[in-house]
């Protein structure tokens, strides 16, 4: 089975992808996450089912990687410092976190985490994506010596996205000031990478 983002042995269609995308946020924004279906969505998008199962294998993989990111993400362009890369990244987490509506997102974690075989996908493919961009970032910090240990990429990616999560998701707080958090949560983090408070990977 294709990961999400991967065209099933022929080249992608951008206007396809594009199909899809619009459709899905305007089925989301009428009907709302629970009412969404593949079904309706080839539909609105004007194309057969199989062109969205060649690009993702659940409805909850395609509304991930409208809503949120696909799997072609890069990490930030260097900017020459450790806090300025956190301080990209954060605000690249920040500004999609930003724009997704919770309900949407309440619906979509609960449906990964009541699946456990969705779960493994989502953790193999756009978690260990997410990962793999931080884990980027770590190694500039250390090639230019700012840091004193390798910290575990996976804490250091909780500890960025958590605060943008329970702030939008959990507290229901205002999706405008998420921006402003992602800045300060970018700078704790980074306080706390240099201190070297952040443990390393276990074995």
């Amino acid at each position: 089975m294709p990961k999400p983002g991967q065209a099933g042995g022929r080249p992608r269609d951008s206007r396809v992808d594009h199909a899809i995308a619009e459709a899905v946020r305007a089925l989301l924004a009428e009907h709302g996450y629970a009412a969404l279906t593949v079904d309706a969505v080839a539909a609105r998008a004007g194309i057969g089912k199989a062109a969205i199962y060649r690009r993702f294998a659940t409805k909850q993989e395609m509304i991930f990687a409208v809503i949120l990111h696909g799997m072609s993400e890069k990490p930030p362009a260097d900017t020459g410092t450790l806090r300025g890369d956190i301080t990209a990244l954060a605000a690249w987490f920040g500004d999609r976190i930003a724009h997704a509506d919770a309900g949407v997102m309440a619906g979509l974690v609960a449906d990964i985490h009541a699946d456990p075989a969705l779960q493994t996908r989502f953790t193999d493919t756009y978690l260990t994506l997410e990962r793999s961009i931080l884990a980027a970032l770590i190694d500039r910090a250390m090639a230019r010596g700012e840091l004193p240990t390798r910290p575990d990429p996976a804490l250091v990616h909780g500890l960025l996205l958590g605060p943008l999560f329970t702030w939008q998701i959990m507290l229901g707080e205002s999706a405008a000031r998420t921006p402003q958090l992602a800045h300060t949560v970018a700078h704790m983090v980074t306080d706390a990478l240099s201190m070297g408070v952040i443990p390393p990977a276990t074995p």
